[in-house]
Order: C-alpha cells, then structure tokens, then sequence
C-alpha cells in the first residue's frame, strides 16, 4: 500500500508540474464565466477605446483562447483579461508589435521568462477630469497641462490643434499643448508649429494609403487589423521623424 506520506509527495509534484505548465499569467483563475461585454468593462477603465471587434481580432491572433459555450459564445476568465490586459498596455505602451507581443507571451508562458500580472491602472492621473467621453474641455486641457486657456486657443488659431463636436479635444492634445508650452520656452511661438502639423498629417495619409485594403473591408477583424496595422506604421513614421530630426540637428551640438 502506498503510503500517506508517499501520495502526498506525488500529489505536491503534479501540483509543482501543473504550475509550471500553466500558461501566463499564473496563480490566477482560469474559471470563464464572464461575457465579453463584462471584459469590455474590465479594460475601458484604463483602455476606453477597446471594442469587440478588437477583442475579437486579438484573439485571432492567438493571443487570448475565450472558451467557447455549447451556443458558441465567448467566455473569458480572469486569467484572459490579465492577458489582454498586457497585451494593450504593450501596444499603447511601448508600441510593440503583434507579432512581437505574441512572442513575448510565448516565453513566458514557457516560463523562459517572467513579469507581474498586470493589475488596472487609471486612464487619468487622480481619476477625476472634466473629459468627456474620451474628449477634453479647453479649460481642462489648459488645466491639466499647467498653461492658460488663451495658449490653447493660440494653437487652435494657429492649426496646431483641431476641435472636435462641440469644441473639445481629444486625448492626444495634452501631450502636444505640453510640447508646444515647452517649446514657447525656447521663443517659439504657436504660429511657428503649424510646419509640425503640415508634417503629421502627411505622415497620416501615408498610413491611410498602407491600411485602407483593410479598412475597405466590412469583416470587425479586418477593422481591428486596419486600427493595429495603423499604429505600428504609424510608430514607424514617428521613428523616422525624430531620426532625420537629431540627424539634422547633430552639427549644431558639440
């Protein structure tokens, strides 16, 4: 007979194997009982503008497996939502490729490397902004980047920064009100800049020419694709942007 010290040093090693063979992220619960509309909740707190046809094209992608019910609808677990979780923080983060996510989650699901399960951040700083939906009031936005309102309105006249519905501005304008306040440190002024937005929105169209077989097409993946797509070209052209700048400037430093 075997004995009880024997069986529960065989049950502890197929613990030990369990775990080990457990993709990432571990010590999390893999139960999937919640819709998709529940892991849309999970992520907008940090992710507002996931859809599900983003979801669905992650996991396409084989970077998320939902279980499947007998009717053929997707339930997640905790586990996936962590997953996704890195997933988007990788993309919006540090601009990482599909591909390269997918690598990234291979090695670690075979333990060839490690990381913290992500845990939900919020969008804002202290959680609280007059935004709505996505979209800043001008006086939140000269607010939360430290000017005046009359500097945001300069760069409005100025074609730096585009409005949008009734006057507000999207999340990306905080980013470049802050610039464009350090710039004018420097003496240049919101009129100078309006070269800056000529330059971006010809890198646009460039990006739109390179997505639009996939957003001609009606399928929520080709969609989502056409959105992923566009960041990753959109990156590049960032890249090369602040290349041929530092390569410009690098005769006038000592």
């Amino acid at each position: 007979m075997t004995s009880a010290r024997a069986q529960r040093v065989q049950v502890d090693s197929t613990s030990t194997a369990d775990v080990a063979h457990e993709p990432w992220p571990r010590g999390i619960s893999r139960r999937a009982s919640m819709r998709i509309s529940d892991v849309l909740a999970a992520l907008r707190i940090e992710f507002p503008a996931v859809t599900t046809s983003k979801l669905r094209f992650l996991e396409e992608q084989g970077l998320v497996e939902p279980v499947r019910t007998a009717a053929g609808y997707r339930q997640y677990s905790p586990a996936d939502i962590e997953r996704l979780r890195f997933v988007l923080r990788q993309q919006r983060d540090r601009y990482m490729p599909l591909k390269v996510i997918g690598d990234r989650l291979a090695a670690l699901d075979a333990g060839e490397e490690d990381e913290p399960a992500p845990r939900a951040r919020l969008a804002s700083r202290d959680g609280v902004s007059e935004v709505t939906g996505t979209r800043w009031t001008l006086d939140a936005l000269a607010r939360e980047s430290g000017v005046e309102a009359a500097f945001v309105e300069d760069l409005v006249a100025a074609g730096v920064l585009r409005t949008h519905g009734a006057g507000s501005f999207d999340l990306w304008a905080r980013e470049i009100v802050v610039a464009a306040a350090s710039l004018a440190e420097h003496g240049i002024d919101p009129r100078h800049l309006r070269q800056f937005r000529t330059s971006a929105d010809r890198q646009a169209d460039l990006v739109e020419q390179v997505v639009a077989p996939w957003r001609g097409q009606r399928s929520a993946s080709s969609r989502a694709r056409a959105g992923t797509l566009a960041a990753e070209v959109g990156e590049l052209c960032t890249q090369m942007h602040t290349a041929l700048v530092r390569a410009a400037v690098a005769d006038l430093t000592p």
